[in-house]
């Protein structure tokens, strides 16, 4: 058994940089929580406030075992920017992840996962369908890209751009789903929300019988119908703090 090398960052790094890395380390325990890990692969990397630098889990580590310390601060190309840590990224996942950022500077955090159910319904040639209120918000803004083998070839970056767009969904075929937002609260209610989306579709198909499709013209108001309920905020800043109470709750070593 090989001990996790234990960091101290806190009052070490800018206030901005220390609060991204808390709710980042939050993010990755409540992926854990809620099942949606996958060993020690994939990622959630978020941009830190006026940086150009990202954060990103340390390979090797569950999530479980993610803190605000142990987070690995990078460049866009994935380089390490401090020469004293003491860990390794992952340079096929950080592929995804950069082209991403690259392309949407604006956007602080990307969630890349693995989910059984995201990964069933980006194989299947209709995609996402619009079965649930879940569904509703993703294929508001949702795109597809195509299965092209792990992720370790530079040119599909370009590709995986296009197809992104200007969504805030995306389904990889054959390999699961990604989301991103102007938060990481955003984002991870994104995923939260793509996640249940696509597993209520896969018990509506179990049951053999036939679907009511949701209008088109119902996707598409969709949008204007959240900022009421989220009185003109996300449901990420709405729902965040909530989420950071319950990690809190549950396991306070997280913001260490």
């Amino acid at each position: 058994m090989f001990d996790v090398p234990k960091l101290d960052l806190k009052n070490k790094v800018s206030p901005q940089e220390w609060q991204t890395r808390i709710d980042l380390a939050a993010c990755y325990r409540l992926v854990a929580l809620h099942g949606w890990d996958d060993l020690i692969y994939t990622h959630i990397s978020a941009r830190i406030p006026d940086s150009e630098h990202l954060l990103i889990n340390a390979f090797g580590l569950a999530f479980e075992e993610i803190t605000a310390s142990n987070l690995v601060k990078i460049d866009i190309n994935g380089n390490i920017v401090d020469s004293n840590c003491p860990f390794e990224i992952n340079p096929a996942g950080f592929t995804i992840h950069s082209a991403v950022h690259q392309a949407r500077h604006e956007d602080q955090c990307v969630f890349h996962l693995h989910t059984n159910e995201t990964i069933a319904v980006a194989s299947l040639e209709e995609g996402l369908l619009p079965l649930s209120q879940y569904a509703m918000f993703a294929l508001a803004s949702i795109s597809y890209h195509d299965y092209e083998g792990l992720a370790v070839n530079a040119d599909e970056k370009k590709r995986l751009q296009d197809n992104l767009g200007s969504a805030n969904f995306m389904l990889l075929r054959n390999h699961g789903g990604l989301t991103l937002g102007r938060t990481i609260g955003d984002a991870f209610m994104h995923m939260y929300d793509l996640t249940r989306a696509c597993q209520v579709q896969l018990q509506i198909m179990s049951t053999g019988m036939k679907p009511i499709l949701v209008d088109q013209s119902i996707i598409d108001g969709i949008k204007a119908q959240a900022n009421i309920v989220h009185t003109g905020l996300t449901g990420g800043q709405k729902s965040w703090p909530a989420m950071l109470r319950r990690i809190y709750r549950l396991d306070p070593t997280f913001a260490s």
